[in-house]
């Protein structure tokens, strides 16, 4: 029954990441501004490499590398400010071919990078940001290598960075928020400058992505938890609803596992946001559900018990308020198993992942959201 509990997992995982799709960013700027540096902060280390990928159509200089839930479409070669026409018009391309493939496939915002520190801010990068807007593509324009010092959390910019953003605000661009993003990617252990405004900087990309590709930004990017918890909470409420509407006739509590693929798919898709691997991923489930100890669907049957009035004797049948409360507080604890194993938590001495401890959180957590519940040993 456990490889069959596997098995089941590994089909939804497999789905639940097909169903997310993939979030494309275009990125823009002059050599030397730090694109890869804030990809790689972004959405994780050895990220930038992908940009160089295949072509995105034949003969062109935009490059599409795509791994997991982002796709990155970058520039080989040419600059900003000198290959103008060539790079809009390899875009106009590409946005206008991809409008006619699943949502997927299309690039979905556009970041303008420019050092903060270098003082200007050309005619010629403006109106490449104006054509990019005109395409339909929402640009949002990030200053990258900032210095600032933090007051309680909050930065102080470099007053020459200010100053060119302020310019930048002056000339009215078709720009994310009307401002540049001030942003530094890397703490410098020399100098002691912290890392800041990345989060700033995912949450507007957020506001102008399409929300079709939200879970795919939230999975990829991370640096902004709050993002993946809330498109975390929204797999759950949709999970618990459709075992509501699942169960709307009461069903027989022997039938409980029919509940059991929306539960799974809830778990996988929680995982994917995560960026859980399949096999780390399947070994938490089963230690949360006990699925190793009782074994594939009675696992699910089993948490069931610990309802009131869920039917714990026979003939008894679990109404859409039953099943829709078990999926919801399974679901968030699941996410706060996932939630504490990216915190380090779950750890033991050994580094090894602490199954016991795995299962006695879920369980804690289960508890806390039904009420009333019983404990196994009742």
């Amino acid at each position: 029954m456990a490889q069959w509990f596997t098995d089941s997992f590994r089909a939804e995982f497999d789905r639940q990441a097909e169903v997310m799709g993939r979030f494309n960013l275009a990125i823009f700027g002059k050599t030397g501004v730090g694109k890869s540096t804030l990809l790689n902060a972004v959405f994780g280390e050895n990220v930038a490499p992908t940009g160089i990928g295949e072509p995105v159509t034949k003969g062109s200089h935009l490059y599409l590398g795509h791994r997991g839930q982002l796709g990155i479409v970058d520039t080989q070669g040419l600059e900003v400010g000198r290959d103008d026409k060539v790079l809009l018009k390899d875009l106009d391309a590409l946005v206008t071919q991809q409008r006619r493939k699943p949502i997927a496939e299309q690039v979905h915002v556009a970041w303008y990078c420019v050092r903060g520190m270098d003082r200007r801010f050309e005619e010629a990068e403006a109106e490449f940001i104006r054509r990019i807007d005109k395409l339909g593509l929402p640009v949002i324009v990030v200053f990258t290598q900032v210095p600032a010092q933090l007051d309680n959390g909050v930065p102080n910019y470099h007053p020459d960075a200010v100053q060119l953003a302020r310019y930048v605000e002056s000339l009215q661009l078709p720009i994310v928020g009307g401002r540049p993003f001030m942003t530094n990617a890397v703490r410098d252990q020399f100098t002691g400058q912290s890392v800041h405004g990345l989060i700033d900087l995912m949450q507007a990309t957020f506001q102008v992505a399409p929300e079709a590709v939200h879970s795919a930004l939230a999975a990829s990017q991370q640096v902004d938890l709050g993002a993946k918890a809330r498109e975390a909470r929204k797999a759950i409420t949709t999970a618990a609803a459709g075992s509501a509407a699942a169960a709307a006739s009461p069903i027989p509590f022997s039938d409980a596992a029919m509940l059991v693929p929306i539960q799974l798919g809830m778990m996988a898709r929680i995982a994917q946001i995560y960026q859980l691997k399949f096999e780390r991923a399947a070994m938490l489930a089963v230690a949360s559900t006990s699925a190793a100890t009782v074994g594939g669907r009675a696992a699910f049957t089993n948490l069931l018990k610990l309802i009131p009035g869920a039917g714990t004797v026979a003939g008894g049948a679990i109404s859409a308020g039953v099943a829709s409360t078990f999926t919801f507080a399974m679901g968030q604890a699941w996410l706060a198993v996932c939630q504490q194993l990216i915190a380090g938590r779950l750890k033991g001495l050994d580094g090894v992942i602490d199954a016991k401890a795995v299962q006695d959180l879920f369980n804690a957590e289960f508890r806390k959201r039904v009420p009333g519940i019983r404990h196994k040993d009742s």
